[in-house]
């Protein structure tokens, strides 16, 4: 076995295809903040898919049994149905009440709630129509009522 001396060792030449190939995906790879979320949505990925497959094979499977007792669940399910509208009617109406009269103690105990400039603006311009109005009827409310005397002069 020869050696080679030093002179005749070739140090070798970095292909440029391969460097920029590999600083390709080295600049793609996912780093430390997005590889959990990586891992994560694979996850999930895998359970819905799971999810999906059973839900359908079980409604493939048990769609006879439901066929047959439909007479049942039918009835069963619109009074259900019913039932549970109106209840949820009832607490959403419970909710909105308790946040508007929340929002009402706070508007008059001077709090300023979201949107009182608004309530506020409407209050001026009712205020403003009303007064001018007033105005209206008392400068010709004294030619109308001459109207009315010169209408009716016996009564």
């Amino acid at each position: 076995m020869a050696e080679r001396s030093p002179s005749q060792q070739r140090s070798p030449i970095p292909n440029p295809t391969v460097t920029t190939f590999l600083q390709r995906i080295q600049a793609h790879a996912p780093n430390s903040a997005q590889l959990p979320l990586f891992v994560t949505a694979s996850i999930l990925l895998i359970f819905t898919g799971v999810t999906v497959t059973v839900a359908s094979l079980g409604f493939i499977l048990l769609m006879p049994l439901i066929l047959i007792s439909s007479p049942i669940w039918f009835p069963v399910g619109s009074v259900m149905l019913i039932v549970l509208a109106g209840f949820f009617s009832a607490c959403g109406f419970g909710v909105l009440s308790v946040a508007g009269l929340c929002w009402i103690y706070r508007y008059f105990r001077g709090m300023h709630p979201p949107g009182s400039d608004r309530v506020d603006y409407a209050r001026s311009r009712i205020y403003d129509t009303a007064s001018h109005v007033k105005d209206y009827a008392i400068e010709y409310g004294g030619y109308l009522q001459s109207k009315v005397k010169d209408a009716a002069p016996g009564a």
